[in-house]
C-alpha cells in the first residue's frame, strides 16, 4: 500500500524526490501519511478534492482484498 501511494504521488508532483510517506499500524486499521512539497500540495489534493479522494478510493479497493481498513492523510 505504502508503495502504491508513492507511486501515485511522485507521477503527479514536480519534486518526486520529496515524496515521503508513514506507514502507521494499528489493529485493524492502517494509517498513511503523505508528505510532498509545499508547491506541491495542490496537485497531490486536486480541484474540490479529486485526486485525493480518487487515491483513496484505489487505497480502499486494495485494501478490501487484505481485509484491512486504510486510511489516506495528506501532510502539509
Amino acid at each position: 500500500m505504502k508503495e502504491l501511494i508513492k507511486y501515485i504521488a511522485q507521477a503527479l508532483v514536480d519534486h518526486p524526490e520529496q515524496v515521503e510517506v508513514i506507514e502507521i499500524k494499528a489493529q485493524q486499521t492502517l494509517v498513511l501519511e503523505l508528505k510532498v512539497a509545499k508547491e506541491d500540495l495542490g496537485k497531490v489534493i486536486g480541484k474540490k478534492g479529486r485526486t485525493a479522494l480518487a487515491m483513496r478510493t484505489i487505497l480502499s479497493c486494495a485494501s478490501a482484498k487484505e481485509k484491512i481498513r486504510v486510511v489516506l492523510e495528506i501532510l502539509e
